[in-house]
């Protein structure tokens, strides 16, 4: 069996190291033969004058030979050694055969071996990337998610992390959050891309926005409704920047390419405040709020005009539903009349929940 035909193609298929590949294939090999040969202490190795597998069996030296699968003559001993003795070991060229079953075993020795080698380089080299955006092409629709290829490698963008309403087509180039890196595949796949979470988002400002990657601008908080809207709460340090017009640029310039990435979704980028009835008003941009009162820190009151109200509640409720996931209170809205804003109490005041916009919407 002629071994550098078989490494070299592997070499060209598989780009792996050649002396690594030469082990596998003899490990397989061994694995063949010791399946057929139980019984045999058995050893498969490169011919390196030849380029041919050489199969070797282990035999004592005796007098007089009763097995011959583990003893051999001292005899013929000393035409392989010459200096051998009586009850010394050697190894001797193997003349048994292997069969199809056995090959076939090989096979499967081989290619669970290379599978393992390239899972652990895979692994070894975006396992560091794990958390950070990555760039590939759209390799292939399927009916779970989509195949993206980056550099030679595959990897897999669920439907579950995928953006609704984005379209799959072949060939265009993909931005991705690098969301899990496997050590063994889940089938086809060891890397796990993600679109939908506020990471994937805050990772797009980092690499847009270059006040955000030198952290002059610090991301507090994003939540996301992904495909509809996302919210963006961000601060400065420094009185002289101004957070929210850094990142969202002059005409837009800043955010255009972030929203382009996330297929129209809507973005509310706003200015964090410790104060969290400045940040209950803030979050439910593009609503215009009048004031905010807290209720034992568990519940916002917000008090509105009536031509606010579908902006705080946003389509199906999200916006109101996105301002009180980021502020962590549940929103009230209070229906503020004339009279109230001169500080009667007016009996028909509505106020509606938060989780009611949702079951009404």
């Amino acid at each position: 069996m002629k071994l550098t035909d078989v490494i070299a193609e592997l070499v060209e298929e598989r780009g792996l190291d050649k002396h690594t590949l030469s082990a596998i294939v003899c490990e397989g090999m061994l694995a063949a033969y010791e399946r057929k040969y139980p019984e045999l202490k058995l050893q498969v190795q490169e011919d390196t004058s030849t380029g041919e597998l050489a199969v070797l069996v282990h035999k004592t030296v005796v007098s007089s030979v009763e097995d011959e699968g583990s003893q051999i003559s001292l005899k013929k001993a000393r035409n392989i050694d010459a200096n051998v003795s009586l009850d010394d070991t050697l190894w001797v060229p193997f003349e048994g055969k292997v069969g199809r079953i056995e090959i076939l075993k090989a096979r499967q020795v081989i290619a669970s071996k290379i599978k393992n080698i390239e899972a652990l380089a895979v692994y070894n080299e975006f396992k560091s990337k794990q958390g950070q955006i990555v760039i590939g092409t759209i390799h292939k629709c399927e009916r779970n998610g989509v195949s993206v290829k980056i550099s030679d490698v595959l990897a897999f963008l669920p439907n579950s992390f995928s953006i609704p309403g984005e379209k799959c087509i072949v060939g265009y180039s993909i931005k991705a959050l690098l969301k899990e890196v496997l050590q063994e595949p889940q089938g086809d796949y060891q890397l796990i891309l993600d679109r939908t979470s506020p990471e994937f988002l805050y990772n797009l400002f980092v690499l847009e926005i270059p006040e955000v990657f030198e952290k002059l601008v610090e991301v507090k908080k994003i939540v996301r409704s992904p495909g509809y809207k996302a919210k963006v709460a961000v601060f400065s340090h420094d009185r002289n920047i101004d957070p929210v017009g850094t990142c969202v640029g002059i005409g837009g310039s800043r955010i255009k390419p972030i929203l382009k990435e996330l297929a129209g979704e809507k973005i509310d980028v706003f200015p964090w405040s410790d104060s969290l009835e400045t940040l209950v008003k803030n979050a439910l941009k593009p609503a215009v709020v009048d004031r905010v009162e807290l209720v034992e820190n568990k519940t916002a009151k917000v008090f509105l005009d009536e031509d606010q109200r579908s902006f705080a509640i946003g389509k199906g409720g999200q916006n109101i539903a996105l301002a009180s996931q980021l502020t962590g209170v549940s929103i009230q809205l209070v229906r503020e009349s004339h009279m109230q804003k001169n500080g009667s109490d007016a009996e028909d005041n509505e106020m509606l929940k938060t989780n009611e916009y949702e079951e009404e919407l």
